[in-house]
C-alpha cells in the first residue's frame, strides 16, 4: 500500500480507517517471502502480536505439487494496528490451507490474494472474535485463472459490545478457469445489539463450465437452544459458551488455536 485507503475502495469499505490514518505513513510495508519448493510440504505457525502498527507484505509461493499449511493467529495489543497482506500462488496440483484466528489489534485485516494453478487446492478456516471497540476483518480475492482449481473458504464471526468483524471474499474465475470447484461458507454472531457483522461473499465468473457456491448470514444465538440447554440444567453463561464454541468449530481450527478461541469466548484475552 503506497496511499491510504478509502471506502471508495470495495474491500476497506468497513475498515477503521481512522485508526489507520493515526500510523500512516509510519514506514513503508515490511517485506518477505515464504517459499514452497516443487514436491515439498511445509506446515507454519505465524503469531502477530505486535503494540504498534504491524504492516507486513508477505509473498507466499507453492511450487508443482506441494503443500503448505499456513496457521495465523493476530493478536495484536489493545493500541496496535494490524494490516498483513498474503499474495499466494498456489502452482499446479499443489495444496495450501490458511486457518486465521483473528482476535487482536484495535483495527486488525488480514489480507489474502490467491491466484491458483490447473488442478491446485486452497483452503480457508477463518474465525473472528471482536469485543469492545475493535473493527476487525479478513479480505480474500481468489482468483482460479486455469483449470480444475478448488477452494474452500469457511469463516466464522462472534463480535460483542460495539465491536465491528468483517468478511469480504472475492473469488473471480477466468475464461480459463473451467472445471472450477468454489465455495463460501460465511456465518456471523451477534452477542451484543450493538455489534456489527459484515459477510460479503462476492463472485465473478468469466468461465461457463463451473461449480461455485457461497452463503452467509448473521444472527443471534438461538434462544430455543439456549431454552433447552436451560432445562437441561446448564446455566445461562454455560450455554451460551457451548453453544459460541460449536459456532466457531465449524472453522476446522488446528487444536491449539481453538483452544485459544474458546480461552476467548469464555472471558479471556
Amino acid at each position: 500500500m503506497t496511499a491510504l485507503p478509502t471506502r471508495r475502495e470495495e474491500d476497506w469499505r468497513y475498515s477503521d480507517l481512522k485508526s489507520l490514518a493515526e500510523v500512516w505513513p509510519e514506514g513503508a510495508a515490511a517485506a518477505r517471502s515464504i517459499d514452497v519448493a516443487a514436491g515439498q510440504t511445509i506446515a507454519l505457525a505465524e503469531r502477530l502480536a505486535g503494540a504498534d502498527w504491524q504492516n507486513e507484505q508477505v509473498a507466499v509461493i507453492v511450487g508443482t505439487g506441494g503443500k503448505l499449511h499456513l496457521s495465523i493467529v493476530q493478536a495484536g495489543a489493545a493500541s496496535a494496528v494490524t494490516t498483513q497482506l498474503y499474495t499466494v500462488t498456489v502452482a499446479d496440483d499443489a495444496h495450501a490451507r490458511f486457518d486465521i484466528l483473528n482476535i487482536g489489534s484495535r483495527f486488525g485485516r488480514v489480507a489474502l490474494d490467491v491466484t491458483l494453478g490447473a488442478c491446485a487446492t486452497f483452503e480457508l478456516g477463518g474465525v473472528i472474535l471482536g469485543r469492545g471497540q475493535q473493527t476487525l476483518e479478513i479480505v480474500t480475492t481468489l482468483g482460479h485463472v486455469a483449470p480444475g482449481a478448488t477452494s474452500r473458504q469457511t469463516v466464522r464471526t462472534v463480535v460483542d459490545d460495539r465491536a465491528t468483524g468483517s468478511f469480504l471474499g472475492k473469488v473471480m474465475v477466468a475464461r480459463d478457469g473451467q472445471q472450477t470447484d468454489a465455495a463460501q461458507s460465511v456465518k456471523a454472531l451477534l452477542l451484543s445489539r450493538s455489534a456489527t457483522a459484515n459477510a460479503k461473499p462476492e463472485l465473478e465468473i468469466f468461465a461457463d463450465d463451473v461449480k461455485c457456491a457461497h452463503g452467509a448470514t448473521v444472527g443471534e444465538l438461538d434462544a430455543q437452544a439456549l431454552f433447552y440447554l436451560a432445562s437441561r440444567g446448564v446455566g445461562p453463561a454455560e450455554a451460551k459458551a457451548l453453544l459460541t464454541e460449536a459456532f466457531i468449530g465449524d472453522a476446522a481450527l488446528p487444536e491449539a488455536m481453538f483452544d485459544e478461541a474458546v480461552a476467548w469466548l469464555r472471558g479471556g484475552t
